[in-house]
């Protein structure tokens, strides 16, 4: 009995200092976008003594932080898309084919996760130059399909080794053709992991940097991620309208995942099982 109190005293202090060590920064940084540059060089942990609205107006209005956030929605939304329409099916492949050359084609995908975005940059960077798609949104969002695809089939993976094949067994006895079985068999039953992949690629997007600015030069289509990074100053920067920035970029994304929190969870969950 005592020890078992021990030990729930230790896991809550635990996650007492874990959550503590995660919201620090968020609380830092929506504190000090209240705060002029002189208030939070002075003393950053401070509060503010005066609330200074006007660096949210002053970063919408500087950064264009309007058109930015919309074509950092239709990244993640064309991601997303493309995401769940191409990993759904290549999972049910990959989970129910059994072949020479499944093993390889696994472990391919398998290492093309480990594979850092800073080593095909350049090489991709040439190629879609070449084919004139450099400052197409619809070619930024083909690239974070390639980049957030790999985990995405694994994961949808574990939801169709979780189905049972009974059940596909069943529809084909009822005449259904393989489509028809992912289409209203399968593809159902992977709801809660087609939305917790939806999630993860989507937030993935709206967050990504390097392939944004390689990939989107011009004001008139850039994220508002990059939007973000333009409010430096070669000699001063506006930390306060800085931060304000990045609570405003922040907040839709926060917003949407505590709305949807406990369907990730039960969906990374539902698809833990051994493969």
């Amino acid at each position: 009995m005592i020890e078992s109190r021990l030990n729930r005293t230790l896991c809550l202090l635990l996650i007492g200092v874990a959550s503590f060590t995660s919201l620090l920064p968020i609380v830092l940084a929506v504190m000090n976008a209240f705060k002029t540059t002189l208030e939070i060089t002075t003393d950053p942990l401070a509060p503010p003594h005066q609330l200074h609205w006007e660096n949210f107006s002053g970063a919408w209005k500087n950064a264009a932080l309007g058109p930015s956030l919309l074509h950092s929605a239709e990244v993640a939304a064309l991601t997303i898309i493309l995401v769940c329409v191409t990993a759904a099916p290549c999972a049910y492949v990959l989970a129910r084919q059994q072949g020479r050359f499944w093993r390889f084609l696994t472990f391919y995908f398998m290492a093309s996760i480990t594979v850092p975005v800073q080593l095909y940059l350049y090489p991709l960077y040439f190629v879609f130059a070449k084919l004139g798609l450099v400052n197409s949104i619809p070619a930024v969002a083909l690239i974070y399909t390639a980049m957030f695809s790999p985990f995405s089939i694994f994961l949808l993976r574990t939801y169709v080794l979780a189905i049972p094949y009974a059940l596909e067994e069943a529809a084909q006895v009822d005449g259904a053709t393989p489509w028809q079985k992912f289409f209203y068999v399968i593809l159902p039953m992977m709801r809660p992991g087609l939305l917790t992949v939806a999630i993860i690629a989507g937030l993935n997007a709206w967050n990504e940097f390097v392939i944004a600015v390689t990939f989107l030069q011009n004001d008139s289509n850039v994220t508002a991620i990059v939007k973000f990074y333009n409010l430096t100053g070669q000699y001063s920067t506006d930390w306060g309208g800085m931060l304000a920035a990045a609570v405003i970029i922040v907040l839709p994304v926060v917003l949407v995942f505590v709305l949807l929190q406990r369907r990730f969870i039960d969906g990374m969950t539902a698809g833990a099982v051994k493969s």
